[in-house]
């Protein structure tokens, strides 16, 4: 999987968020301290799921995934520009960029797959609450979160082998303060023509298809929500799924924008950038834990038997 001998680059130049010294500065400030947010919040998340028994069940089993993928989606990234941040060369070898590439692509796709799973998993407790056991069955919930993970890797695999062909010479500064394929691949001077199909299959076949899967489960919620008589009922059934609901805005409101849009390193793109690999990551953990009523009260079980030891 090595590059061609006669590629005359060998690292690309990231410029990451800002050139200013002083900005740049608080620019780390800000990244880290959402980087041990994220770290801290999802920790915290898998901690409390995988202690507290209530919260063995399918929806949380789904979450833990979440909070694991998070971690590494948020680890491939702000570590990278966090350095880039404090250093003045900026660079990243040719091989490390593709290796970025890889799991960027892994995990952001992953994580499409878990979110329109969990969408499903909604659908089946809100639309068939008496089925709910015998639809999300332990082999069924099991086989969908590791089809998750196969998906994203075969996705990741496919347009990174693509990738591995490529020559890179004359231009090497890349717009952005991470290695993405909208990215790299202007920078190429063999033909990109392959990448550009794989890139667009991955886009509407991995992104657009979670997505269709997510927008058709809320449509049969909604409906369903919009049947129930009470009021005091319907606020009940939505509050299941309002977590995830917000969290599926905020992960594909940025995330197919940024690879929908033409790449040209504009502000607006930075943004999605950030949104999606950054941003995304730290709320996930406060959305679920802040609105999720079994959450606060697992975490509050958890603290209790915590201090009663250090009492002890």
């Amino acid at each position: 999987m090595a590059l061609r001998n006669h590629s005359t680059v060998t690292e690309f130049i990231l410029l990451g968020l800002s050139v200013a010294p002083h900005v740049q500065v608080l620019l780390f400030v800000l990244f880290f301290m959402i980087y041990l947010l994220t770290l801290m919040g999802n920790l915290m998340m898998l901690l409390v799921i995988r202690i507290d028994s209530y919260l063995h069940t399918p929806m949380y089993f789904f979450l833990s995934h979440l909070s694991f993928i998070d971690l590494c989606f948020s680890s491939v990234t702000v570590p990278k520009m966090l350095e880039n941040l404090l250093s003045q060369t900026k660079t990243t070898s040719v091989r490390g960029c593709l290796a970025q590439v890889f799991f960027v692509s892994f995990t952001a796709g992953t994580e499409a797959c878990l979110l329109s799973v969990m969408a499903y998993d909604r659908y089946a407790a809100i639309c068939h609450p008496l089925l709910y056991g015998q639809i999300m069955s332990k082999q069924l919930y099991m086989q969908l979160v590791w089809g998750s993970w196969g998906l994203g890797f075969l996705d990741a695999l496919i347009n990174s082998l693509l990738a591995m062909n490529l020559v890179f010479c004359g231009a090497q500064i890349i717009h952005h303060f991470s290695c993405e394929m909208p990215s790299i691949l202007p920078l190429s001077c063999s033909d990109v023509s392959k990448n550009i199909v794989a890139l667009l299959y991955s886009t509407f076949l991995h992104g657009l298809g979670t997505f269709l899967l997510v927008f058709l489960s809320y449509a049969h919620i909604i409906s369903t929500i919009l049947n129930i008589s009470s009021t005091s009922g319907r606020s009940k059934a939505f509050s299941t799924c309002s977590s995830h609901l917000s969290a599926v805005t905020l992960y594909y409101g940025s995330g197919l924008l940024r690879y929908l849009m033409p790449n040209s390193g504009s502000p607006i793109e930075l943004i999605f950038s950030v949104q999606y690999t950054v941003v995304t990551p730290m709320l996930n953990p406060l959305i679920y834990s802040l609105k999720n009523k079994e959450v606060k009260a697992a975490i509050r079980r958890t603290l209790g038997k915590h201090f009663q030891r250090i009492r002890c």
